[in-house]
């Protein structure tokens, strides 16, 4: 029986080997409706071939309603503005309500861009799409997913940023769980107050460290916002199956304290064991309700982002999105940076890489490069001597006594002082790569650019750090800087470089290549545990997705506007690894691509059907 047939099967409530109660029920809302199947070989046959026409047609299942009229209409996960059809207004009562023009989807998304590009301010802009969310989640997913290029910068990094900053004074309707230190010995049946009976995707900010900036305490909560709307466009995942959440255990911003519109509470931060006895208690309520959730961790200052990360990724289906996510893209990346030389990916080893920034971030991005080196054939010891971390006190070497456990892995042994500076560094060590993960803004300066390219013919120089005020240099810079010779990724997006008749493009190493593949795959492998196999996997599809004429270009990242196909790839990456590596819980020895494809959400309007109950 083929993965289509038994997919089919298992929407139709029939027990089905290697399709699990889960995974069944993710597919009963993207497949049609059937009855159970007393005869399969006919019964799927036909279901495969009403399957194969209502997708030409894209005809969604029809969808079950418990409210009418004006109910509907206000209801964001119903409504359809003037995309009811004459059928629908008469059958639930909603004739007369809505302007009595019909308008698909299509033109209803064409109308919502037209106005979106009359805005020019990308706050104002983020209203008008957060005020289209409020109205009706369907058009809004739709406008998104296919003008992801357009809008992935609006929803979340640069203007994200701005939205966290001005949050209390713009905040309008609930979205999302909060937990606060309030709430301790209640978090269990608090998460039962959550309406939606299955969660796919958790992500869970704390507001320590947001972005580059600093402790945002409550009002980081568009970060998990934010991020699970990308998660729906470019990972398929079903917006009724998200949930972010705000850990709100005070905050250490006075300034944020004192704020009239301040929403959370004004106290300071937890810390320490009352800290992680916290996190304990939510996690553990969130597993108990939603056990086969994906918890992903997002923006937790570095002192708990590590510490957290590894108490539990063995015990729960977890992940860090800075740490591993980020991790994950620049080692693309530099698979990619690779290749536009010619070079090939067993050469990774022999790279000299020169990190500035040791938080979480930068911890992350080169440990997943030393996994990258590990899968090369190095050994973890004789990998961490390819990399020189700096960070506002100097290098690491052995005898700093300020180290965490994660940042002595890269602490250098064959140095017992520092150099004086960042420039002296580059030109005693010459690297071939030269990472921002500092957060300090145009700290890759004139001197230190030029001195690294004075050794390297391609320097590989990626400017990491997010919003664009952050980023270490501009792309302007590294070009010139380096007489058009740098590979170049950044962490926010930059226009094009004219220089000396040549158009040098620049990618942004954007995690959006990587967690919402990531997140599906496992969901869909219901894998027990992100491992590093899984994630590795993930990096190294996503090298093999950019083009030979996007290298060409100077691109090492795909378009951003593939980000949906890129992602289906990642996910099946992903899934096959988790199975490879004894992770999954579903059988996946059939056609994960067509596993993977019929469990991504699409946007469209659904027929609405009233329950017996409302009539």
């Amino acid at each position: 029986m083929s993965v289509s047939e038994k997919c089919i099967l298992a929407a139709s409530n029939a027990p089905v080997r290697g399709i699990s109660s889960s995974t069944a029920r993710r597919l009963r809302r993207n497949l049609p409706a059937l009855s159970p199947a007393t005869s399969p070989p006919e019964q799927v046959k036909a279901s495969i071939q009403a399957w194969s026409k209502l997708q030409q047609k894209r005809h969604p299942p029809p969808m079950l309603v418990e409210a009418d009229g004006i109910d509907i209409v206000h209801n964001p996960l119903f409504n359809k503005g003037t995309g009811f059809p004459p059928s629908e207004r008469d059958r639930l009562g909603i004739r007369g309500l809505v302007p009595p023009c019909y308008l698909s989807i299509e033109a209803q998304s064409e109308r919502v861009m037209t106005r979106f590009d009359k805005t020019r301010d990308p706050f104002e802009q983020f209203l008008h799409l957060n005020s289209l969310l409020d109205r009706n989640e369907t058009l809004f997913y739709r406008v998104v997913m296919e003008n992801i290029k357009q809008l992935a910068p609006i929803i979340y990094t640069p203007t994200v940023g701005q939205v966290c900053q001005k949050w209390g004074a713009q905040y309008r309707r609930a979205r999302g769980m909060y937990f606060t230190a309030e709430d301790r010995g209640e978090m269990s049946a608090m998460a039962w107050n959550w309406p939606s009976p299955d969660v796919d995707v958790v992500v869970v900010t704390d507001g320590s460290r947001i972005l580059g900036l600093g402790d945002l305490g409550c009002h980081g909560m568009g970060i998990p916002i934010g991020k699970l709307t990308l998660y729906v466009a470019a990972g398929g995942i079903h917006p009724r199956r998200v949930l972010p959440v705000q850990l709100d255990v005070g905050t250490d911003n006075e300034q944020l304290r004192n704020d009239p519109n301040y929403l959370g509470l004004r106290r300071p931060r937890l810390r320490g064991q009352e800290y992680f006895d916290f996190v304990d208690e939510w996690i553990n309520a969130i597993h108990q309700r939603y056990p086969n959730a994906l918890i992903q961790f997002e923006d937790f200052q570095t002192s708990v982002a590590l510490p957290l990360l590894n108490k539990y990724r063995e015990k729960y289906l977890t992940f860090n999105d800075d740490v591993q996510g980020t991790g994950a893209v620049a080692l693309a990346g530099v698979f990619s940076a690779l290749k536009a030389q010619g070079l090939p990916q067993s050469v990774l080893p022999e790279q000299r890489i020169l990190c500035v920034g040791a938080g979480s971030a930068g911890v992350g991005v080169c440990d997943s490069i030393v996994q990258g080196m590990s899968f090369q054939g190095l050994t973890e010891a004789q990998a961490y001597k390819r990399f020189w971390m700096w960070d506002q006190h100097g290098l690491l070497h052995q005898d700093r006594t300020d180290l965490t456990d994660c940042m002595r892995n890269f602490a250098r042994t064959d140095v017992t002082k520092s150099p004086t500076t960042l420039v002296d560094l580059v030109n005693e060590v010459k690297p071939t790569i030269l990472l921002g993960l500092s957060g300090q803004g145009g700290i890759f300066t004139e001197e230190i650019v030029r001195a690294m390219a004075k050794h390297v013919e391609r320097p590989v120089i990626f400017p990491m750090s997010n919003p664009t005020s952050k980023a270490e240099c501009t792309a302007e810079q590294a070009v010139h800087w380096t007489d058009g010779r740098a590979i170049l990724a950044s962490g926010s997006p930059f226009d094009p470089v004219e220089y000396k008749g040549k158009t040098h493009y620049t990618t942004q190493g954007n995690n959006l290549f990587i967690f919402p593949g990531l997140g599906l795959g496992s969901i869909v492998s219901e894998s027990r545990t992100v491992s590093d196999g899984m994630i590795y996997s993930a990096a190294a599809r996503l090298s093999e997705l950019v083009s030979d004429e996007e290298l060409a270009e100077g691109k090492i990242y795909p378009d951003i506007s593939t980000v949906r196909s890129v992602s289906k790839e990642i996910a099946i990456a992903v899934a096959q690894t988790a199975l490879h590596e004894g992770h999954a819980q579903m059988d996946l020895t059939y056609d994960l691509r067509d596993v993977v494809e019929h469990s991504m959400y699409q946007p469209q309007y659904a027929p609405l059907v009233e329950s017996l109950h409302t009539r």
